[in-house]
């Protein structure tokens, strides 16, 4: 392949748990109690709040739910503790594309992309592509073993799935932002609107 550019490495530890949209109902009201993430972790992880199977299960996603939250602003976790189920899964999938800039950049790079292109279809061939291409920049991927990358992109779908952005037979689904979810994510610079299939802009934050 040659050599490859030295960059900042990939956060690839998103192997399980989908979105963890249970989870983060459960960790959220505790992080506006807190306001303290390493507490929250604790708390979940010695009451078992997540009803893990056992103690390394437990422990591996109250980490993840928290580093994914711990993502989002405090007015975002408010929203989150109040939001529809719909509501919740977009936060959910901004958080994701935050903490893990490989998804965020699928994201932008390819679901939206092809929405805006009017190419209404995602295959997991659309996936390794992206993964080939980024590899030529990120050692990590490159390395990758075949069984990972498979996880890797069964868990990509999976979230885009539960976050009501893919049908079951891989259709781009627009994404139907509320007022109040679309202003928070459009109130970042640069806005998280990027993330989702849909033709609102940066320019919604000024209409609202």
């Amino acid at each position: 392949m040659g050599e490859v550019a030295t960059t900042a490495r990939y956060k690839l530890s998103f192997t399980s748990g989908a979105l963890l949209m249970q989870e983060a109902v459960i960790a959220a009201p505790l992080y506006l109690r807190e306001r303290d993430w390493s507490k929250v972790r604790a708390l979940v992880e010695r009451d078992n709040l997540l009803q893990a199977r056992t103690v390394a299960s437990g422990q591996r996603f109250a980490r993840e739910v928290v580093q994914r939250l711990a993502v989002l602003a405090d007015d975002e976790i408010e929203l989150l503790s109040e939001a529809s189920a719909t509501e919740r899964g977009y936060l959910l999938w901004a958080a994701v594309c935050r903490r893990y800039e490989l998804i965020g950049e699928f994201a932008e790079e390819v679901v939206r992309e092809r929405f805006l292109l009017l190419t209404p279809t995602l295959t997991y061939e659309d996936f390794d592509s992206f993964v080939r291409t980024k590899a030529l920049w990120h050692e990590e991927l490159a390395q990758i073993k075949d069984s990972t990358l498979q996880k890797l992109r069964s868990n990509v779908f999976k979230m885009l799935q539960e976050a009501e952005l893919l049908s079951e037979a891989r259709f781009i689904m627009p994404a139907v932002l509320s007022e109040r979810v679309a202003a928070v994510l459009s109130g970042r610079t640069p806005s998280d609107l990027r993330f989702f299939p849909t033709r609102q802009t940066e320019g919604l934050r000024d209409a609202l």
